[in-house]
């Protein structure tokens, strides 16, 4: 994979103490030959000096469970405050994609998903390096993306932070744990190369157009029994709801897996050229509704305020 030729090398990003020095890691090695050519179901990659060898699939690791109800459950929870990014991954682990492991395992096996493991070991760092990503020309996804986590206080550290005791309870560490982490790190990126935002409607979008990244049926789950709910609220509202979510879910069809991407690079693209990149037209419906919404005097971020357990 070639440099990016810019300050956003990866080479030159550092990942984090613990990333390849918790005390879980599968195997870690000081000095061992780097150039030696892993098998199949081995991970090789340096960090900070160290290589770090790991499966690709720990022999440890279950298949993913459903459970409807601990679903619902979370999912009343996260309603009541969409802040609350753990209660989503929650629902997300009770509705799981259950093919997740293969389709893991199948990527890190070929040639390009080995060099996007050695070249992105850990995404926040990355990330959450806003100096490093404005010296980027203006116009760049970069920019683009520092803008929106500004604008809304975000961070992926926080991100990471929401879903700790969830990586507690079914931490691996094998490369498809490092594949999960990406899914993880890549949700806010992805208001940027749709363009919904993080009102409530917006959320649900993200949700649909996600299943085809991520195939799982909570996806599906929260984003349609949120716009529902959405347009329970605003029965008197012309807004096109239900439309702005299936034009989401036509608009994800086309885009490829970008968790298999490689994110660091296509930052110090122009945003333009990212998106046609990803197949990613701009969301008319859903601009509508928002446009509709302020004619109307409605708060596209109110909704599903007052639901009650």
């Amino acid at each position: 994979m070639a440099s990016s030729g810019t300050a956003l090398d990866p080479a030159a990003q550092a990942a984090p103490p613990e990333d390849g020095g918790d005390a879980r890691s599968f195997m870690l090695h000081e000095g061992s030959d780097s150039g030696s050519v892993p098998g199949d179901d081995v991970l090789v990659r340096e960090i900070g000096g160290r290589v770090d060898i790991r499966p690709v699939i720990h022999p440890d690791r279950k298949p993913p469970q459903r459970n409807v109800g601990k679903a619902w459950y979370h999912f009343k929870r996260y309603i009541k405050d969409k802040e609350q990014t753990n209660e989503v991954v929650a629902v997300f682990d009770n509705l799981p994609w259950r093919e997740l492991h293969d389709e893991a395992a199948a990527f890190l096996r070929t040639e390009r998903g080995r060099e996007i493991y050695r070249a992105e070991p850990y995404l926040p760092t990355f990330l959450d390096d806003h100096e490093t990503l404005r010296r980027t020309p203006k116009g760049s996804f970069a920019h683009a993306y520092c803008d929106f986590m500004e604008r809304e206080g975000l961070t992926a550290a926080g991100m990471v932070e929401a879903t700790k005791a969830r990586e507690d309870d079914n931490y691996f560490d094998d490369g498809v744990n490092w594949y999960i982490e990406r899914l993880r790190d890549f949700h806010d990126i992805l208001h940027i190369v749709t363009g919904y935002g993080r009102d409530i409607l917006g959320e649900q979008c993200i949700f649909a157009y996600m299943y085809h990244q991520r195939p799982s049926p909570g996806h599906l789950y929260l984003a349609w029994i949120g716009a529902l709910m959405v347009r329970a609220q605003a029965l008197r509202s012309r807004a096109p709801i239900i439309g702005a979510l299936r034009e989401a879910r036509r608009n994800g069809k086309g885009c490829p897996r970008i968790v298999e991407q490689p994110i660091q690079e296509l930052f110090a693209l122009p945003l333009e050229e990212v998106r046609a990149r990803f197949n990613t037209p701009t969301p008319l419906v859903y601009n509508r509704v928002m446009d509709i919404f302020r004619e109307e005097g409605i708060d596209p971020h109110a909704f599903l305020a007052r639901q009650e357990d």
